[in-house]
């Protein structure tokens, strides 16, 4: 943890301003080991491996911890070379480089930092947020950037001052969260009045919940996440070549995907087959581990936001249910 990430945490309890007590330092004055307690209410959080924390590292998203501890650089750009990440962190936010120099911006709900990766390129100051434990592998691969930060803290109980941020980001994850109504009315308050928000959410629509993960989620979200994981890579060498035909079949093919829970990105030219393959696996594993699937409908997505006081909401033209807005009270 960086001494500058300091002077924007705040309790999630009371608000009050943080006193460090450092057990452990790091190159370049980080903090890695230590606590943080609030000058007010007197609680206490821990610094642990360079990441405060302000929940247990066991909790509703756990599988999420697991998934990205072991999926850690697959989506990065950085890593991969495709460009994939980069494209929809762009089209998702409608931000720019020249828009992000030198602002504070939040990834609430980092994972392994596949955006972080992306947006940390644009000169301003990121810190990426994530309930799950995913946050150490965003920290090992992003530790080398000064201008990264990485807390482990609950969307419901952000551990900022109010109206600290310029911009937040939120893709893919209010679907996995207990409450999505509460969870996006909990991203406003960090923001700066006039600061933009930017969200990204599985869409509900009257046929939605018949897509083939709903009917088996029931059983796949209750299994062991190693043993899922064991029973996805042990069919994967025979549902990855099956799905590679019947996916691409004229008419059909988009059936076929409705019909079968297997991630295989058959359409996606940036892939190369053995990236696809690996693709495969992470995110069939991230459609039927997660403990909650709740997408979202437009209205109910737009009334939340607009009881926070975010304005001028757009919609934006790409896959799931993108909404761009502003804070204007």
């Amino acid at each position: 943890m960086q001494s500058k990430l300091l002077e924007i945490l705040a309790c999630p309890e009371c608000r009050g301003q943080f006193s460090c007590a450092t057990t452990e330092e790091g190159t370049d004055e980080e903090i890695v080991a230590g606590r943080l307690e609030c000058r007010k209410c007197r609680r206490a959080y821990p610094i642990t491996r360079g990441i405060p924390r302000f929940v247990d590292e066991s909790n509703y998203a756990s599988s999420f911890g697991y998934q990205w501890n072991r999926f850690r650089q697959e989506q990065l750009d950085s890593v991969n070379g495709t460009g994939l990440s980069t494209k929809r962190f762009y089209s998702e936010t409608g931000w720019t480089d020249e828009w992000m120099r030198g602002k504070w911006l939040l990834d609430a709900g980092c994972g392994a930092g596949r955006f972080l990766d992306v947006a940390s390129k644009g000169g301003g100051e990121i810190v990426g947020i994530d309930i799950s434990n995913a946050v150490d592998a965003a920290r090992a691969n992003l530790a080398d950037r000064k201008n990264v930060h990485f807390v482990q803290a609950s969307i419901y109980e952000l551990p900022f001052h109010d109206g600290i941020f310029d911009g937040c980001y939120c893709i893919g994850v209010i679907q996995h969260t207990p409450d999505p109504a509460r969870s996006l009315r909990s991203l406003p308050r960090i923001l700066k009045m006039g600061g933009r928000i930017a969200v990204t959410i599985y869409e509900r629509k009257r046929w939605t919940l018949l897509y083939s993960k709903y009917l088996v989620r029931p059983v796949t979200k209750r299994l062991n996440k190693k043993l899922l994981l064991r029973l996805l890579k042990g069919s994967m060498p025979v549902l990855f070549p099956v799905t590679e035909v019947i996916f691409r079949l004229p008419l059909v093919g988009p059936l076929f995907m409705f019909a079968i829970p297997v991630a295989n990105y058959v359409n996606e030219p940036a892939l190369n087959r053995r990236q696809r393959y690996d693709w495969a696996v992470l995110d069939t594993f991230d459609m039927l581990s997660p403990q909650y699937d709740q997408p979202q409908t437009q209205p109910e997505t737009e009334q939340a936001l607009k009881s926070v006081g975010i304005g001028e909401i757009e919609r934006l033209d790409n896959p799931g249910l993108n909404l761009v807005g502003r804070k204007v009270k």
